[in-house]
């Protein structure tokens, strides 16, 4: 049995400014893991939005658990809250802020698994 939890997970700022743990990556579990995606949880703090970016090749979910935020998908843009979904197709320049007072939380689930040279700055 697998299973992880964010409140032991290491948190570091990555490239599109937002402080991101992997929860679950195929690639860097011990034993193999069947599965193509991979998990991440994300925060947004207070008064931060995260740098426009795109994945090249990998789609990407962003589910929402805490706060209020912005979504900005190549030129649409609209409020998300907790328990919503959000798809963002490859190749889609995207960025999120933060429109609330406390963190923006949220998985970014990546199929296929996220890979540093699929992701740029856009």
């Amino acid at each position: 049995m697998l299973i992880r939890d964010i409140r032991d997970g290491v948190y570091e700022k990555v490239m599109d400014g937002s402080i991101l743990c992997e929860l679950l990556h195929p690639d860097r579990e011990r034993e193999e893991i069947p599965m193509q995606c991979s998990i991440a949880h994300a925060i947004v703090p207070a008064g931060a939005s995260t740098l426009p970016h795109r994945l090249r090749d990998s789609s990407e979910v962003y589910y929402i658990l805490m706060g209020e935020g912005r979504m900005h998908i190549d030129r649409e843009s609209a409020p998300v809250r907790p328990g919503q979904a959000v798809f963002i197709p490859p190749r889609a320049s995207q960025h999120i802020e933060n429109t609330g007072e406390g963190d923006l939380t949220f998985l970014c689930i990546v199929d296929p698994r996220w890979r540093a040279e699929d992701e740029e700055l856009a």
